[in-house]
C-alpha cells in the first residue's frame, strides 16, 4: 500500500472512531428512535407521554441498523470504480430519530457488504469504507441538532424545520462523504482527485441527495407505527434497480463499442488489439494531464472508434505491403471523415467525433483531412495522435515486419515532438507507465518551426513519405 495512502486512511479512521465516542458522549440516544407499536410521536410534532425503556431505544436503533444493511448490502460499481449503495436513506432516517451518535452507529455497523464478507476487500479498505460513512453521518447529525436549536422557538415552524434540519443534515453527510470517497479512490488507483470527485460523484451526489425526503418520510411513519417503516423497502429496492440498469447499460455500450472497433481491427490480423491498445494509453495519458471525467470518457470511446472509418478502406489498400499509390494514400487518408460520418447519427458520441475526425492532424499542420495546426487541433485528439503513433510503432505491420522497440518508439515521438505531435502531450505520454523505465532521450534541444500552409500542402502531394522523413508510425 502507498505510504500517502496509508496515513489517509490512517487519518480517517482515527478521527471517525475519536468523532464517534465523543458523539456518544455528547449526544446520547433520542426517544423517537425507540421501537415501539404505539403512534403520535412524529418528530417534531408531538411526543409519547410515557418514556420510552432503554431496551425499546436499543430495539430501534438495531431495526435502523438492519435495514441499513439491506440497503448497503449490495451497492452498485460505477464506471470510475466508486460503489453506491440505497442505505443513504435509512441512515438519514436514524440520524433523524436518534441524534449523531445514532447516526454514526447506525452508519458504521449498518454499511458492511457482501463484499467485505466474502473477503474482496482487504480489512483496512473496509475500515476506511466505514469510517467514511460514520464521519460524515455524526457531522450531518450535529448540522440538523444545530439548525433545530436555533428554530425551536418557534413552535409553528417546527414539522418544517425538522425537514428542512434533515435535508441539511443529508446534504453535509453526502458532501463530506463524497470527499473522503474521492481522497481514497484517487489515491488508490492514481487518478487525480478533481477527476474522480467530478466524475461518479456528480451522479452519486444527486442521487443521494433525492433519497434524503425519503429518509425524512421513514423516520416519520416511524413515528406513527414503527414497523410502518419495513414499507419503504420496495422503493429503496427499486432505486437500486434503476441505478443497477443505468449502470448496466453503460457498460453494455461500451462493450458494444469495444465489439465494433475488434470488428474493424480484425480484418487485418496486424491490427487485432489495436485500438484496445490505443484506448489504453490515451486513458493513461488523459489522466497525467488530469482531464476532465467526460474527457477520459470521450478518450476511452473515441480510443475505441478512432479507426472505425477503416471499414470503407478495401483490403488491398488496407493490408498492401508495398508503398502506397497517390490514390491509394487519399483512399486511407479518408478514414478519419469516414469514421466521423459512420458515428454522427449517434448523439451520446458527440464528444467524440472531433477525435476520430483530427486523431491525423500534424501539429505543424501538415496532417490531415483538415491540416489543422497547432492548438486548432483538438485536445483529445493530439492525446490519442500521440498514443496511436506509440502502438502503432511498437507492433508489426504488413509495411514494417519489425517492431521499434519502446526504447525506439519513444525516440521517435521525441523526435517529431513540435512537428507530428504536440510536445506537450509527448511529455505527458512519457509520464505513463507505458514509457516506465524507458530511457527517455529527452525534449529536441532547438525548437522546430512550424511550417508554411503552403509548404504543408506540398508534403500531402507526394504519394508516400520517405521513412526517414516521417515516423514508422504515419501509416497505422
Amino acid at each position: 500500500m502507498p505510504r500517502n495512502l496509508k496515513l489517509y486512511i490512517t487519518g480517517v479512521v482515527t478521527l471517525s472512531a475519536l468523532a464517534l465516542l465523543v458523539a456518544t458522549r455528547l449526544f446520547p440516544a433520542e426517544a423517537r428512535i425507540a421501537l415501539t407499536f404505539t403512534g403520535a410521536n412524529i418528530p417534531g410534532v408531538t411526543d409519547n407521554a410515557s418514556e420510552p425503556t432503554q431496551l425499546q431505544i436499543f430495539a430501534g436503533i438495531l431495526f435502523w441498523t438492519v435495514l441499513t444493511l439491506l440497503a448497503s448490502a449490495f451497492p452498485v460499481r460505477l464506471p470510475r470504480g466508486t460503489h453506491r449503495a440505497v442505505a443513504m436513506a435509512p441512515i438519514v432516517a436514524a440520524m433523524s430519530l436518534g441524534g449523531p451518535a445514532v447516526g454514526g452507529w447506525v452508519a458504521a455497523i449498518g454499511t458492511t457488504e457482501m463484499r467485505e464478507l466474502r473477503g474482496r476487500i482487504p480489512w483496512y479498505g473496509s475500515l476506511a469504507n466505514h469510517a467514511g460513512a460514520t464521519l460524515p453521518a455524526i457531522a450531518g447529525g450535529v448540522a440538523q441538532v444545530t439548525f433545530l436549536s436555533v428554530v425551536s422557538a418557534q413552535r409553528e415552524w417546527v414539522f418544517a424545520a425538522n425537514f428542512a434540519g434533515t435535508l441539511l443534515g443529508a446534504a453535509v453527510f453526502v458532501g463530506l462523504n463524497v470527499v473522503i470517497a474521492s481522497g481514497l479512490l484517487a489515491l488508490r488507483t492514481g487518478q487525480a482527485f478533481s477527476s474522480v470527485l467530478m466524475g461518479d460523484v456528480q451522479e452519486t451526489v444527486v442521487s443521494s441527495l433525492a433519497l434524503a425526503p425519503l429518509g425524512w418520510l421513514m423516520a416519520v411513519v416511524y413515528s406513527i407505527q414503527g414497523w410502518a417503516a419495513l414499507l419503504f423497502a420496495l422503493p429503496l429496492y427499486t432505486t437500486r434497480q434503476v441505478s443497477q440498469r443505468s449502470a448496466e447499460m453503460r457498460e453494455m455500450f461500451t462493450q458494444t463499442i469495444g465489439a465494433l472497433a475488434a470488428a474493424v481491427d480484425k480484418r487485418d490480423p496486424f491490427t487485432a488489439r489495436h485500438s484496445e491498445r490505443v484506448k489504453e494509453i490515451a486513458v493513461d495519458i488523459g489522466r497525467v494531464m488530469r482531464v476532465s471525467d467526460a474527457e477520459l470518457e470521450a478518450l476511452e470511446w473515441g480510443g475505441l472508434l478512432h479507426d472505425v472509418g477503416k471499414i470503407g478502406v478495401p483490403d488491398d489498400v488496407l493490408k498492401k505491403a508495398d508503398k502506397l499509390t497517390r490514390d491509394e494514400r487519399m483512399i486511407m487518408n479518408s478514414h478519419p471523415v469516414l469514421g466521423a460520418q459512420i458515428i454522427f447519427p449517434v448523439t451520446k458520441l458527440a464528444a467524440e467525433l472531433p477525435i476520430i475526425r483530427h486523431h491525423h492532424e500534424w501539429y505543424n499542420g501538415s496532417g490531415y483531412p483538415d491540416r489543422l495546426i497547432g492548438d486548432e487541433i483538438p485536445k483529445l485528439a493530439r492525446v490519442l495522435h500521440v498514443a496511436d503513433a506509440f502502438e502503432a510503432m511498437t507492433a508489426a505491420r504488413p509495411y514494417r515486419m519489425t517492431p521499434l522497440t519502446l526504447e525506439q518508439a519513444l525516440a521517435e515521438l521525441r523526435k517529431f515532438a513540435g512537428i507530428q505531435f504536440d510536445p506537450q502531450m509527448v511529455d505527458a505520454f512519457v509520464r505513463t507507465v507505458h514509457a516506465e523505465g524507458v530511457p527517455d532521450p529527452g525534449r529536441p534541444a532547438a525548437p522546430r518551426q512550424i511550417p508554411l500552409i503552403s509548404q504543408a500542402a506540398d508534403r500531402m502531394a507526394v504519394p508516400r513519405v520517405d521513412a526517414t522523413a516521417t515516423p514508422p508510425a504515419e501509416r497505422v
